[in-house]
């Protein structure tokens, strides 16, 4: 892989793009299934696969947004309408949304936490392999995904836990770059003969 420059010059400038900046179109079934097949070669101690995909698309992601939008109203009925919007777009801002959802648990040999990193690795693989496609992405909690009301609305069972939203589009935005974190306040080095 180190003398692969399309990925290290890729890795270089790897972003995200807003879910609001996203438009149609986005990949169909076929390809969705392809990424999500490259996606799924993360870490995964014990060969669990700790975690499972829910593909959100078409007209059942208005019809998500509108029950999220009743949940929403119910914890703040004041919302402003602004934010009525907001809630109500959710899952439409993006031709196609994919729950990355946990399943770790209790395992004789596998600590549950590097099941959790698994589902972590799975979420970051999922945005690359989207933009491996030609497409843009972003990951996204957001407060229904921990929110176990909603659970039963989004697909979710009892015992997991929501790691991420990922939504895949298009986008006429440019990119633009952010600060990133400097080496010198995030490395400790340890050992090592150069200084």
């Amino acid at each position: 892989m180190k003398t692969d420059i399309k990925l290290v010059d890729y890795l270089a400038v790897r972003r995200s793009i807003p879910a609001f900046q996203m438009m149609e179109p986005g990949p169909d079934k076929a390809e969705i299934e392809d990424i999500l097949r490259l996606a799924s070669r993360v870490p995964d101690h014990g060969k669990l696969a700790p975690w499972r995909f829910i593909v959100y698309r078409g007209e059942e992601r208005v019809r998500i947004g509108e029950e999220l939008l009743k949940l929403a109203l119910e914890a703040k009925p004041d919302l402003s309408e602004e934010m009525i919007q907001v809630e109500r777009t959710r899952f439409t801002r993006a031709p196609v949304v994919i729950a990355v959802v946990s399943k770790a648990g209790p395992h004789f040999k596998i600590p549950e936490w590097e099941q959790l990193m698994s589902a972590g690795a799975l979420c970051l693989n999922l945005l690359i392999a989207a933009n491996a496609h030609g497409w843009v992405s972003n990951w996204l909690t957001e407060w229904f995904a921990y929110d176990e009301r909603a659970y039963p609305l989004l697909g979710v069972q009892p015992g997991e836990k929501v790691a991420g939203f990922i939504h895949i589009g298009s986008s006429t935005f440019p990119s633009t770059e952010r600060p990133r974190p400097e080496l010198t306040e995030t490395v400790t080095w340890v050992g090592g003969e150069d200084a």
